[in-house]
């Protein structure tokens, strides 16, 4: 009688255990979705103001067509239909892009006076900004999921409920690297 008065308890508070686990496994996938959703508005902000930044800087700039080019070419992908990680890529490559023609913007006097892109400057710098600011807290939120997926007990709780580690959102080696610019 007390033998099974035991299992019974035991059983409960494994049952209880079980459907808490899985509780926060939603919610921590949750939270990384809503993370990635912050990011990506500021990705896709990001991904609107590059046409006009392009268009402006090209009446400038004779030299630098080729950095043009490739920002335009990748900006002229269709971000909707992106998954999350080829959004993430294909912004660590635009950022190159932008870094590059940042820095080659310094050689042309008449283009760093020009109000429009002073402006749209401006802009992609708090753009860039919330950007970064939005990738610290998905990293962070990826951190907390990953955690539940990978440590005992909790990763058995994700195998079975098929909880997948996400990928953070880290800066490839050519971001590490500065800017070369030659001419």
């Amino acid at each position: 009688m007390i033998s099974s008065i035991i299992f019974g308890v035991l059983s409960l508070l494994v049952i209880i255990y079980l459907i808490n686990a899985y509780n926060k496994g939603i919610i921590l996938r949750n939270y990384v979705r809503e993370a990635f959703s912050t990011m990506d508005v500021y990705m896709k902000k990001r991904w609107d103001l590059i046409p006009n930044l392009v268009e402006t800087a090209k009446g400038y700039m004779t030299h630098e067509q080729n950095t043009l080019t490739k920002i335009a070419e990748l900006r002229n992908q269709n971000y909707g239909g992106m998954s999350n990680e080829q959004k993430m890529d294909v912004n660590a490559q635009l950022g190159l892009g932008l870094a590059k023609l940042i820095a080659v913007a310094e050689n042309y006097p008449d283009l760093k006076a020009n109000e429009n892109f002073l402006r749209l400057m401006e802009e992609l710098s708090q753009v860039e900004e919330d950007i970064a600011n939005s990738r610290k807290y998905y990293n962070g939120t990826v951190r907390e999921f990953n955690n539940f997926t990978e440590l005992f007990p909790t990763n058995i709780i994700a195998m079975i409920f098929n909880f997948k580690a996400e990928k953070m959102y880290e800066i490839s080696d050519a971001e590490r690297e500065n800017v070369k610019v030659s001419f």
